[in-house]
């Protein structure tokens, strides 16, 4: 239950700007969405941007969904408290400071014309969002009529539609509009359904155009782990600051931010000038494809062997002598190996994750990160595995030995003891099955991985049909269940150092 509303046991001042040093700054930006993740991630950044910049921008805030924090962003008349929490400079560091960027926040539910007003604003540059991944989407009952229309990319067709008949077509009045909802391609998406928005209501071709030439749509990449608000210790905060702030947010120290558009945009938006970690590019996909193998790649192949290990957390993990080996050597000398951008960047991002894997501000236990994990080795491991196998003709051992852990993981139990498998009951049925007909002698383990393997519907086609996988996967296997994970560790470390 959320307690942010709550009596307090003792009184603080209240967060306003009558009570607190704050600047004003002429409205620039259009937000949608309240949530924890935009004023953690793109408000901090705008806050920077004009503390550090010459940025000079405020924001305007409208709720992503009805029940959005529309009420305490204005009773706190735009104010927050972001606390930064993780390793910095190799230091392990916990920071805080007032942000001030958002200057209000407007309900189209309970004002429509107080939102379509937003499109008046001459000065009005940017729109950015976070609706969650099922943010973006098309609704055929949307109605240009609606007071407001249900999904995001409707909405925002009435706001572009009601800019264009206010500056009648204007050119210069487009907006550059940059969603970070995590959907691959989310500003072509967005575009796309505004455009049959505008083709539905019979918007005209003349706007159709606008939308198309004075606007710009961004494709975003966004990365920073945003836990959200710390109820559990919002008295012990509200004393640090002296004051009541019931829209305080926590998140980790590293960030990025990668915007695919044309070369002009970082002319408008000063990142570099204010330190922060944006990367402007004509092509994000080797950006993508490095964070989904290297960052979340990691997590997923560190759970079933750390977890096997007797670990319960990735910060136990990294700083385990034994595992923590296997994470980071695996990182450097497998999935690094797979990509494209240059090695200096690849490293520095390698670097940056070990770093947040080890936050002491972040307890991630490995059981939680296992949700799933069937589906997410196929996308985020087996990429790096074939990558690997195709350029170096070999296949990459530690990744081999993360498959095998899996498999065994799968089992459901390991050494006497359970393990709460949490992914598609076919999936577990599947794994227990197989396991099952082990213990009976019915089949070998090298059949088990074959079955397992030759599973098309798991890893989208037959990886037993790959030379030599199938005998790989089954030593590694074998010494899994032979040595006990210490010892099969210890033989894996001591294979790939010859």
């Amino acid at each position: 239950m959320d307690n942010r509303n709550a009596k307090k046991p003792m009184s603080f001042q209240s967060l306003n700007r009558n009570t607190q040093i704050a600047k004003k700054y002429p409205i620039k930006i259009l937000q949608f969405g309240t949530g924890n993740f935009l004023r953690a991630f793109v408000d901090w950044m705008i806050h920077e941007m004009n503390d550090k910049g010459s940025f000079n921008a405020g924001v305007v805030v409208v709720p992503a969904k009805e029940q959005g924090l529309v009420a305490l962003l204005n009773e706190q008349q735009g104010l927050y408290t972001l606390y930064l929490n993780g390793i910095k400079n190799g230091k392990a560091i916990s920071e805080h400071q007032l942000i001030d960027c958002i200057q209000h926040a407007v309900n189209p539910y309970e004002n429509y014309q107080e939102y379509l007003q937003i499109a008046d604003n001459p000065h009005l540059r940017f729109v950015v969002s976070n609706t969650t991944e099922a943010g973006i989407t098309y609704n055929e009952e949307d109605t240009l009529s609606d007071k407001p229309s249900k999904t995001f990319p409707a909405k925002l067709t009435a706001l572009l539609y009601r800019r264009f008949k206010t500056f009648s077509g204007d050119p210069d009045k487009g907006w550059i509009i940059l969603p970070s909802e995590l959907i691959d391609g989310n500003g072509d998406k967005l575009k796309t359904y505004v455009l049959q928005y505008a083709t539905d209501w019979s918007l005209g071709n003349e706007f159709i155009d606008w939308v198309e030439n004075a606007n710009t749509f961004c494709n975003t990449l966004v990365d920073r782990i945003v836990p959200g608000y710390p109820k559990e210790k919002i008295d012990e905060i509200n004393l640090e600051l002296g004051y009541d702030d019931k829209l305080v947010v926590e998140g980790e120290q590293f960030h990025l931010w990668v915007i695919e558009g044309p070369d002009w945009i970082k002319e408008e938006l000063p990142t570099e000038s204010a330190g922060l970690n944006v990367v402007f590019t004509n092509n994000m996909e080797p950006y993508r494809t490095s964070k989904v193998r290297i960052l979340n790649g990691a997590h997923t192949a560190m759970v079933p062997v750390a977890y096997l290990y007797g670990i319960e957390t990735v910060r136990e993990a990294v700083e385990n002598d034994l595992t923590g080996n296997f994470i980071k050597e695996t990182i450097f000398n497998e999935i690094c190996p797979t990509l494209d951008l240059p090695l200096e960047e690849l490293e520095q991002f390698a670097n940056d994750v070990l770093d947040r894997f080890r936050n002491p501000y972040l307890k991630h236990e490995l059981i939680s990160i296992s949700l799933n994990s069937i589906s997410k080795f196929k996308t985020r491991v087996l990429p790096s595995i074939m990558e690997y196998h195709e350029r170096k003709n070999a296949f990459p051992e530690r990744l081999l030995f993360s498959f095998a852990s899996l498999f065994t993981f799968y089992r459901g139990e390991y050494h006497g003891k359970i393990i709460q498998l949490n992914d598609d009951p076919e999936n577990i049925t599947f794994f227990s099955e197989q396991w099952n007909n082990v213990g009976k002698s019915e089949i070998s383990l090298e059949n088990l991985v074959f079955n397992i393997l030759s599973k098309s519907d798991f890893w989208g086609r037959d990886l037993s049909e790959i030379r030599g996988i199938t005998e790989a996967i089954t030593a590694k296997l074998h010494q899994i269940q032979d040595l006990g994970m210490f010892d099969a560790l210890k033989t894996l470390n001591n294979k790939v150092q010859i």
